[in-house]
């Protein structure tokens, strides 16, 4: 009876919101340098992703949520530092600068990646150095 208790107890998943927020801007950046270059037939067949706006504002407001899960929890359970939220902030700006000015899209998506990465890559590394856990 003791052993059909621990077997029937639920799992606890931890979720890395850093590791899930750099997959997410690297997909974005996957999804605006390469989808052009390999779909460019998919007008033929009625579908538009390229330019749709409400998949580029999807993946803008995916972005955005794992990346405030992330450094929300890296910033108030470990470091307590601004750094990666002003680095996410600045990168978050450059994506929504890229769906208002069209015409720079491919000058303002390398800096808004750069700094999303930039971000996660900074709060792995003070959550990993903390020392302590509230």
């Amino acid at each position: 009876m003791v052993a059909a208790i621990y077997i029937c107890r639920p799992m606890r998943i931890k979720i890395n919101w850093d590791a899930l927020g750099i997959t997410t801007s690297i997909a974005c950046a996957i999804h605006c340098a390469l989808l052009p270059l390999f779909l460019t037939s998919l007008p033929l067949f009625g579908i538009n992703i390229i330019h749709n706006q409400v998949f580029e504002f999807g993946m803008i407001a995916l972005a955005f949520v794992v990346g405030t899960f992330a450094l929300r929890h890296g910033y108030t359970q470990h470091h307590h530092r601004l750094l990666p939220i002003l680095l996410f902030s600045v990168g978050i700006g450059f994506l929504i600068a890229k769906q208002i000015w069209h015409p720079w899209e491919l000058y303002l998506l390398p800096p808004a990646v750069f700094f999303i990465l930039l971000a996660h890559y900074f709060n792995l590394k003070f959550t990993k150095s903390c020392t302590h856990h509230l």
